[in-house]
């Protein structure tokens, strides 16, 4: 189908391919900020950096032409990053994860919980979005 430009229209679904790449691309952005602001060690900040450099492909490509492949991918990026978060709270006594160098305290630090509770929030939206657009992209068989 072509619009009166002469362009020609996606077939399948725009919005829901858009939604899941803007998610993606807010969670690289998130990685790149937290890696910028300098409050994680070095080492933690340089694999932030490289995984918003892995994702960002996929959010081109999940933007362009809603890839399969890379929706699988963000799919499983996303709920690996829920484990991983989800091990850091938990691990943390509940009171998030801790920065090097801070002075102990008994107080439960309800920022860094709810950072991270954040976090999980954004991924398991990113994994649950990417994966009904697989399901939606899959072709329909009749019965």
């Amino acid at each position: 189908m072509t619009t009166m430009t002469g362009r020609v229209r996606a077939s399948g679904p725009v919005l829901h391919p858009r939604v899941c790449a803007a998610l993606t691309a807010v969670s690289c952005l998130v990685h790149l900020w937290l890696a910028a602001s300098g409050h994680h060690q070095l080492w933690l900040g340089v694999l932030m950096i490289v995984l918003a450099a892995v994702c960002l492909p996929c959010t081109v490509h999940i933007w362009r032409h809603s890839r399969v492949g890379a929706l699988h991918q963000v799919t499983i990026s996303a709920l690996a990053m829920v484990g991983l978060h989800a091990v850091l709270l938990l691990g943390a006594g509940g009171s998030g994860h801790a920065h090097g160098g801070g002075p102990a305290s008994n107080t439960v630090d309800i920022t860094g919980a709810a950072g991270l509770l954040l976090v999980i929030g954004l991924e398991i939206t990113t994994a649950l979005i990417a994966a009904t657009l697989v399901a939606r992209l899959r072709p329909r068989v009749a019965c």
